[in-house]
């Protein structure tokens, strides 16, 4: 079956549309990403602006062209943090409905950590105590499994545009603005654990932008290379070392890095620090980067 997957996130807009047989993607026919930044003042404003509702209905405009050209036998549309977050999320659902006849799915915490997670473990062999990190834009998806079982979600209220615009008003940002947006970082993540048996894990795989960015970096990939970034081993102590690259430099700076795309150069701090986090709340020293997240797991389960 073939299935096109729009994913309309906070900070990106992004589609897939992949062959899936006997519960497997077995080919990527196409795949963007854009930096649409629909969640751009939802953390303070509550809403969605009508710039950002208009970017982002743009780009899935030229999205159902690229798709509707493959002859998809499903499409899927979800939404996921601002869109959940947003006092008038109903209108712009309404909106792609009217303007594209596209019935977007706006995903609760638990749908979102378990497609992330269906997603990122697909193809691989069983493990033990898996943690995957899903790093939003508004929010953070936490999911701890065994083999293909979700144990344990969690949905932060911590993400890379929500806690730029909270945190770091200075470019660059001061050492103060950095130190008070781990420990909000850190509080949420404490708050969120308190009293789990849970917490930690064999082993770390973390999707989306932040790390594939990092991956990237590290690499300086220049043109950017799924196929590096995939399976990529990111140490703590590296992370780190970019981090302090990255926070020293202004934003006209940060838009130069090889391996960085420029849409992402504005929340890659933030981002950043939210991976340090996670990563020692959960005793990982090293987590690995994958390729494979909720559109995956949203094509799979499309095609089941």
């Amino acid at each position: 079956m073939r299935v096109a997957v729009l994913d309309i996130g906070t900070n990106s807009t992004r589609l897939l549309v992949a062959e899936v047989e006997d519960g497997r993607i077995t080919a990527e026919l196409e795949r963007r990403s854009t930096v649409t930044r629909l969640g751009r003042g939802v953390d303070t404003s509550g809403q969605l602006s009508m710039e950002a509702i208009d970017d982002v209905c743009r780009t899935v405009g030229e999205y159902i062209e690229a798709y509707e050209a493959l002859e998809p036998d499903r499409v899927v549309a979800i939404a996921t943090s601002a869109v959940r977050d947003a006092g008038n999320s109903g209108a712009f659902i309404a909106e792609l409905r009217e303007r594209f006849a596209l019935d977007a799915r706006v995903l609760e915490g638990a749908e979102e950590a378990r497609l992330t997670y269906l997603g990122t473990i697909a193809d691989r062999p069983p493990a033990d105590s898996t943690l995957v990190v899903d790093i939003g834009g508004g929010s953070t998806e936490l999911v701890l499994g065994t083999g293909t079982e979700v144990d344990h979600y969690y949905s932060l209220q911590v993400g890379t545009v929500r806690h730029t615009e909270r945190h770091l008003a200075d470019d660059p940002p001061t050492a103060q603005q950095l130190e008070a947006l781990a420990a909000d970082v850190r509080s949420v993540i404490d708050k969120e654990l308190e009293g789990e048996v849970l917490t930690s894990a064999d082993q770390g795989i973390a999707v989306a932008g932040t790390p594939t960015s990092l991956a990237a970096i590290d690499q300086e990939l220049d043109p950017y290379d799924p196929e590096r970034v995939h399976g990529y081993g990111l140490p703590l102590s590296s992370i780190q070392h970019m981090l302090s690259m990255l926070a020293a430099m202004p934003l006209e700076e940060r838009l130069h890095v090889i391996g960085l795309h420029p849409g992402r150069a504005p929340t890659i701090v933030a981002g950043a620090v939210i991976l340090i986090q996670v990563m020692r709340a959960f005793g990982l020293s090293e987590i690995e980067v994958s390729e494979h997240d909720i559109l995956y797991g949203a094509a799979l389960e499309a095609a089941g």
